[in-house]
């Protein structure tokens, strides 16, 4: 099925809608920091809720989760659902202290628990993540996409998608800030949910044989059901291309293990996550758009994996096996590689029909542009208030409106550099895969330090500055050894998760030795003094709490 013209009417449509929005909700926004940066800190928790799915939602999830549901099944699910058990966690124990600080960005935090110098090194740090791999990785997966879906795959648009993706972005993020990318988020997370169940729909139907959906999850059930096992022993599931599903889901660690400090790492210290939640008309708020986000991270897996296994059966033989004859000569890469990131792509230029192209495209464009939005406005935020206003305001004679404009320069740069460096990731093979190990890397640290520097009264500056700088060599270390690089039993063999759970740990003994012979334990004035009512919630909150952690458990029991 062709991209049509009532396609290009629904998408243009959509298009036309997030813009006018944008605009509409942001005239008046841009006049002081708080305006642009924290949306006059005046979003109800729908709003909140809305906003941080959109802004986690983008194609590495379109896309990539339903090429690992292709190739790993179900299992991949516990990015989600673990998420929506992290959010709780956020809400209850990290959010009192970040409102009641009055913060506008994650690294101010860094300043207020330990120093200015510190602040500035992680500042820098996550400008450079932001640019150098979430805007970039975003851009070329969306592309590509794009690309599969509209232009056949061959590239032939391939620039022309990353351009444009990137000129939707802007035009309303630039000009309004926060506000703009929290209130158009409403509309494209209702959107993308939408066209995601319409793909799982008509993929359930073409599946089964009556072409009732329900019958069409039964017998792709019985057809793979080792692809709706959880918890992945080693061996029970091998990919398409070979390799061990457990090397990148390692049995219970997806509960107790590693997963957490990619969640926690994620959820809790993201600068263009946690944001809007402090943007919050209150701490209540803000802490009820957590339960709806944990809400809508438990439905998530409907609309990317479930998918992605879909395709798998359709593409399989009766014994379960790829092979030319059967197969779609969309998943066949170079030297035989199955390329399974193109499960989703391939299921919509299939078997959605016209108009409803339209709309599903508009769902993942929206997942695409509500991404990079957010992505642009953290970083302008970070520079403008962790660079900008403390080094160079006075310096310059900055107003509230040039630091708005500042912050509008720096995310138009950032787009810029972007742009060029998005095709520069064909080379780099499994782009979703990129992400996970480059911020793998950093995120244990990080951890560390913001944990230590939350719960534990007596963490040093210096410790923390140490933490930052021996958990990279302690993460290379570990990732050394799998990759082959160099042949020694010194070097062990581990999976990603259990990496990034030692590193976490070794960091925070290091920081907790260093903070020792530092001062011998004693309480820093620059610590976090709580107490019990500081981290009182509400009973939406609890009620909502509990209601996501049965369910969780639920399904954890019945796909064990």
């Amino acid at each position: 099925m062709e991209f049509e013209l009532l396609d290009v009417i629904v998408f243009v449509a959509y298009a036309l809608l997030i813009i006018g929005v944008g605009l509409w909700v942001s005239r008046g926004k841009g006049d002081t920091s708080e305006d642009y940066f924290l949306a006059s800190k005046s979003l109800p928790w729908w709003a909140i809720g809305a906003s941080l799915i959109a802004a986690n939602i983008s194609a590495e999830q379109f896309i990539g989760m339903s090429g690992s549901g292709f190739a790993l099944g179900l299992a991949i699910a516990s990015y989600e659902w673990m998420a929506a058990i992290t959010l709780i966690v956020v809400g209850k124990f990290f959010l009192p202290i970040f409102i009641e600080k009055k913060l506008y960005t994650i690294p101010e935090f860094i300043e207020v628990r330990y120093s200015k110098n510190l602040k500035t090194i992680l500042a820098v740090f996550w400008i450079c993540l932001f640019i150098f791999v979430n805007l970039t990785s975003v851009l070329y997966l969306g592309a590509t996409a794009l690309d599969t879906i509209i232009g056949g795959g061959d590239g032939a648009i391939f620039m022309e998608c990353i351009i444009g993706l990137a000129l939707f972005a802007a035009a309303y993020s630039l000009y309004g800030g926060l506000s703009a990318v929290a209130w158009t988020d409403v509309v494209q997370v209702v959107l993308l949910v939408i066209g995601g169940l319409i793909t799982t729909y008509i993929a359930l139907e073409h599946v089964s044989s009556d072409g009732n959906i329900f019958t069409g999850m039964s017998e792709v059930f019985e057809q793979v059901p080792e692809k709706f096992s959880m918890i992945l022993d080693q061996g029970e599931i091998i990919t398409p291309n070979g390799k061990d599903a457990w090397w990148d889901l390692p049995g219970i660690a997806v509960l107790v293990g590693g997963l957490w400090v990619a969640n926690l790492y994620y959820w809790g210290f993201n600068q263009y996550i946690i944001q809007r939640t402090l943007a919050a008309k209150s701490l209540k708020e803000s802490q009820r758009g957590i339960v709806l986000a944990g809400f809508l991270k438990i439905l998530i897996p409907l609309i990317t994996v479930i998918p992605g296994i879909i395709a798998f059966v359709m593409n399989t033989d009766a014994s379960g096996l790829i092979s030319e004859g059967v197969t779609s000569a969309s998943f066949f890469g170079e030297n035989g590689r199955i390329i399974n990131d193109n499960a989703a792509p391939w299921l919509i230029k299939e078997f959605v029909p016209a108009g409803l192209k339209g709309l599903v495209l508009a769902a993942l464009a929206a997942a695409i542009v509500s991404s990079l939005a957010s992505m642009l406005n953290s970083t302008a935020t970070i520079f403008t208030m962790d660079i900008y206003k403390p080094f160079f305001q006075e310096k310059a004679g900055t107003s509230e409106k040039g630091l708005v404009n500042v912050g509008r320069v720096t995310a138009t740069i950032a787009l810029i550099i972007a742009i060029i460096l998005a095709p520069q990731l064909k080379s780099l093979g499994q782009v979703f895969q990129y992400i996970q190990e480059y911020t793998g890397v950093v995120s244990p640290g990080i951890l560390a330090v913001f944990m230590l520097g939350l719960f534990w009264r007596k963490t040093t500056n210096n410790a923390a500055i140490w933490g930052v700088l021996v958990s990279i060599p302690i993460a290379l270390y570990f990732k050394i050894g799998p990759n082959g690089w160099i042949d020694s039993p010194f070097f062990i063999t581990w999976p990603f998760m259990h990496q990034m759970m030692a590193t976490w740990i070794l960091t925070m003994i290091i920081m907790v030795i260093i903070t020792y012979l530092e001062t011998g334990g004693k309480i820093q004035e620059k610590s976090i003094k709580l107490s019990k009512d500081l981290f009182k919630t509400g009973p939406i909150f609890n009620i909502g709490s509990f209601a996501i952690i049965l369910i969780v458990a639920m399904l954890y029991a019945m796909f064990w």
